[in-house]
């Protein structure tokens, strides 16, 4: 079984398991789990490229890069995952910050650094991609699985949030270029929110959490009946190839999100 590091802040409980991408295992509120359990699940990081890079492919400057290609034919959700983070020093009961250094298959040098910070209403995540000397393209971004239900006899969870467009997406699962009008669920797309990202998740007459960030890209995933994905992300899926950020040694990319909630009834 594998086991991590609790943080505690009033009636809140959250477990991070560095050893295992420093993902998210458990998330609860006053004993009520709000994260979907199993080792694929809780809240993962998608560093250093969110969702799908076509065909496994990417380009900086006149070098193109293969990516192993595991959800086929593309690369998916980055290498953070599947790495063992380090613990920096100065953690607390409330709070803690954990690192791991790029290394293959990614093709740069870098560090990559996560900082988890617990309130009795909110959670508080920022995550920090360096270059260590050549620059590179990358993105950064969360990807929880908030259950569809409590399991305390309530309704399930309404998804709420008004995106100024929806990337259009392929047969191949990836944004075509064109933004359309925002179509009714179910969904596994990518929005833009240019004022930040907020989405409200709400169990009627429990629980609701919000899910805020400056970043103005966020995928919506609800097509498995066990949980519902709010993926706040610092470009779209494909976006090392159609929208790259460039990380430099002295313009590191950064990425925040908050979960608040608040009880209901």
């Amino acid at each position: 079984m594998t086991t991590g590091k609790k943080l505690t802040a009033g009636d809140a409980e959250l477990t991070v398991v560095p050893q295992d991408g420093c993902r998210i295992a458990s998330l609860t509120v006053g004993g009520t789990e709000l994260l979907r359990q199993g080792d694929r699940y809780g809240a993962f990081i998608m560093v250093p490229w969110c969702g799908r890079t076509e065909n496994g492919r990417f380009r900086n400057g006149g070098v193109v890069h293969q990516l192993p290609v595991d959800a086929a034919p593309h690369a998916i959700h980055g290498t953070g995952r599947h790495t063992a983070w380090r613990e920096a020093r100065g953690g607390t009961d409330v709070a803690a910050s954990y690192y791991f250094d790029l290394a293959d298959p990614w093709p740069y040098r870098g560090r990559v650094t996560q900082t988890l910070e617990l309130g009795e209403n909110e959670l508080r995540m920022t995550l920090s991609v360096e270059a260590s000397d050549d620059s590179f393209p990358a993105q950064a971004g969360w990807h929880p699985w908030f259950l569809r239900n409590l399991g305390q006899g309530g309704r399930d969870v309404e998804v709420e949030f008004s995106p100024a467009w929806q990337e259009e997406r392929g047969d191949d699962h990836l944004p075509t270029g064109k933004r359309v009008e925002p179509k009714p669920a179910p969904w596994d797309d990518c929005f833009g929110m240019p004022d930040g990202v907020d989405v409200a998740l709400t169990w009627p007459g429990e629980l609701r959490v919000r899910v805020t960030s400056p970043t103005e890209w966020v995928v919506v995933y609800d097509e498995q009946p066990e949980a519902v994905c709010v993926e706040p992300q610092s470009g779209p899926p494909n976006g090392l190839n159609t929208l790259p950020r460039l990380v430099t040694p002295i313009d590191p990319l950064e990425i925040t999100t908050v979960w608040s909630w608040e009880r209901l009834g």
